[in-house]
């Protein structure tokens, strides 16, 4: 079945992790034995190739560059201007994979369609779609940079990512939107923008809902009912979404997916954590919602972890087809299945993206 995953940090690492994501899964894992700079060496479970061997088609990829005040404790840029430029070396990684035929932008309702259809013919090398989504604001330098942004073809946008941000705070951190943020929310409304909730403290969440009245989404959350931490939404936030119809990406990083998860002790065996607790997740968005159209995978594979951090039952991004079976084993018909597996993402792009 096609798969669209709502959340792929391709450019980080290619950039950040100097993977280079047209080898294959084996030659990333070999060429980092004995590496340990980053957590997940040896261990990643995205490629450009196994993209397409999974059938994972189309995604939203991000751009990401965090921007740290000065009494920040976060990795990160020492200004704005840093994590802007950060940003556009990511968005050239992007282009250059264009240039070599493993990639297509898409911007608009018509290349999306013409995307879906080339993925239906018998092409042996389809480039992987994807769709730019920047994780974090703090790169907009001011707000006048979310047009440079937009014109460069981002579609999709989260005010924070962790800790108190420019626009708003996010993951680990208290607190509203501010000036700032309230501005950035018009301008996102003003181009068109989804914008992307995941990662807002509940504080933020909820001034940001008064403030803004256009598409969102959460591209990568899991439900507070089911491991109680911040990171995940309350139902009644993920009630909110979806009364804004709006659409929720299950997330595969182990923590957010069983609450026994001990960082630096659990192994994804140790904790049980399979894709069961994901579907077990879906489940209960669809519960909330009283039908199947307001979810969807963000898988967010080898978002700073690799497989030592992710369900057991998956080795790369291409076992994401297994949800397929999972959620049949469930009672779920094929149509709803093609639904969380890409049809309501897709269904919200069509009515959001630009003609």
């Amino acid at each position: 079945m096609f798969i669209f995953d709502a959340h792929l940090d391709l450019s980080m690492n290619a950039m950040d992790w100097n993977r280079d994501l047209t080898w294959s899964i084996e030659e990333i894992r070999k060429s980092e034995q004995g590496l340990t700079d980053k957590p997940g060496r040896g261990n990643n479970t995205v490629s450009l190739e196994a993209m397409r061997q999974g059938n994972v088609g189309l995604c939203m990829a991000t751009q990401i560059a965090r921007y740290v005040h000065k009494d920040n404790t976060l990795p990160g840029w020492k200004s704005p201007q840093q994590a802007w430029a950060h940003t556009q070396g990511q968005l050239a990684w992007y282009k250059s994979m264009e240039e070599a035929g493993e990639m297509v932008q898409i911007i608009n309702k018509n290349q999306l369609d013409d995307h879906l259809a080339l993925w239906k013919t018998d092409e042996e090398k389809k480039p992987i779609g994807y769709l730019l989504s920047l994780e974090g604001a703090d790169s907009i330098v001011d707000v006048s940079y979310l047009q440079k942004a937009f014109d460069s073809g981002l579609r999709a946008i989260g005010p924070a990512h962790y800790g108190p941000g420019t626009y708003a705070h996010g993951t680990n951190s208290v607190g509203g939107i501010g000036t700032k943020g309230r501005e950035l929310l018009k301008e996102i409304q003003r181009l068109g923008i989804i914008l992307d909730v995941t990662h807002l403290c509940d504080l933020s969440f909820w001034e940001t809902m008064v403030n803004y009245d256009g598409p969102l989404w959460a591209s990568h959350n899991n439900c507070r009912a089911l491991v109680n931490h911040h990171r995940q939404f309350t139902d009644e936030q993920l009630k909110e979404i979806i009364a804004r119809k709006g659409v929720i990406g299950v997330v595969l990083d182990a923590w957010m997916m069983t609450p026994t998860w001990e960082r630096g002790v659990s192994t994804p065996e140790s904790a049980n954590v399979s894709l069961e607790q994901i579907i077990d997740n879906i489940d209960h968005i669809c519960q909330l919602a009283g039908n199947t159209n307001h979810v969807g995978i963000g898988s967010d594979l080898d978002g700073g972890f690799g497989k030592e951090q992710g369900p057991a039952d998956v080795d790369t991004i291409a076992d994401l087809q297994k949800i397929s079976g999972l959620l049949e084993k469930r009672g779920y018909s094929n149509n709803d299945i093609e639904k969380i597996m890409n049809g309501n993402f897709i269904t919200f792009l069509e009515k959001n993206l630009p003609n």
